[in-house]
């Protein structure tokens, strides 16, 4: 396992973070998208070297990062759509945002649970309250993407039997990922965080 964190930091730092600081940015408009059916779910292309300042998170953050065997998608229930909500709106409400200093990493530090951070750290704190309520890690991941103005982002997709349902500190409501405005570029795999996708 440690051999395969070191080779993976290596791989990740020499392909540079592509995903650096993921400032919230203006509204826009989505590509990746697959059909227009009524469920609908981002559609995973290649394998993808994962963001070095993730590779690093987990690195420190195991538990963060450990599988906990749960389902890939979620029954949305009534209960559980107003729990995301309240995740949502509470962590929105009360983390304050700001970019990581240019000393930190290259702007970009991953961190969870804390007063203020930018988007990636939002997107860890949703994950890790849902996890802590008894959510699916393998429903919850993080996905990278750029805003309209073309700024790096990052937010969590929940995987749902109603689709890909998208968590942003950018807005309040929770969308469907098809009618968000990003431009998606990757995403985390349910079941290994050293894993990533291209969008």
């Amino acid at each position: 396992m440690k051999k395969t964190v070191v080779t993976l930091l290596a791989l990740a730092f020499t392909a540079g973070n592509a995903c650096s600081a993921f400032a919230a940015g203006p509204a826009g408009f989505a590509r990746g998208l697959t059909d227009s059916s009524s469920v609908s779910y981002i559609s995973e292309k290649d394998k993808i070297i994962p963001p070095f300042a993730q590779v690093l998170f987990c690195a420190q953050n195991p538990a963060e990062c450990r599988d906990n065997n749960g389902l890939a998608v979620i029954a949305l229930t009534d209960k559980q759509m107003l729990q995301l909500k309240d995740v949502n709106t509470a962590v929105n409400r009360t983390m304050i945002g700001r970019n990581d200093s240019r000393s930190e990493l290259n702007g970009d530090v991953w961190k969870v649970n804390v007063r203020s951070g930018d988007c990636e750290d939002f997107a860890l704190t949703k994950r890790s309250r849902l996890i802590a309520m008894g959510w699916s890690s393998r429903a919850l991941r993080i996905a990278t993407a750029y805003t309209p103005s073309g700024e790096g982002h990052a937010v969590l997709v929940v995987r749902t039997d109603k689709g890909d349902l998208v968590l942003d500190n950018r807005k309040s409501t929770i969308k469907n990922w098809r009618e968000t405005d990003l431009r998606w570029d990757k995403i985390q795999s349910g079941t290994d965080p050293y894993v990533w996708y291209r969008l």
